[in-house]
């Protein structure tokens, strides 16, 4: 399989429900009621429960293994911009920016709720991209 290179693109979508989040809250073991109980989120600035930052990236993430290669996740730089509720769907674009040498790619990354047309997370990804060896 080929390496990934400056100007190829991938996305990846994830439809958020309530089990979505309340199944990512016990394998990420992140039970801020924030996330899991709505009396207590309708309280707070969001005015109901909202999915888990990190639930945004990891749509990044499938984005990124989407990228020509065997690709390995070395670092992000990330900025969560805006909430994601449940019954929303986020959609990750992934954008290869830089070679810079070694393998190692820059990838800009970006998620978005299609259904409010607004970016919930976006930053910057550095991976290693390396052709697939069989044995």
């Amino acid at each position: 399989m080929p390496v990934a290179t400056v100007g190829e693109t991938a996305t990846n979508e994830v439809s958020v429900s309530e089990e979505t989040i309340e199944a990512f809250a016990e394998l990420s073991g992140d039970g801020n009621p924030i996330h899991l109980d709505d009396d207590y989120a309708a309280e707070t600035m969001f005015g109901g429960r909202v999915a888990h930052g990190m639930l945004s990236a990891a749509v990044v993430s499938g984005a990124l293994a989407g990228l020509s290669g065997d690709i390995v996740y070395l670092a992000q730089e990330i900025s969560f911009e805006k909430p994601v509720f449940p019954g929303e769907t986020i959609e990750a674009s992934v954008s290869v920016i830089d070679d810079l040498g070694g393998d190692r790619l820059a990838v800009e990354t970006t998620a978005t709720v299609p259904e409010r047309d607004e970016r919930v997370l976006s930053g910057e990804a550095t991976v290693l991209s390396v052709p697939h060896e069989s044995s």
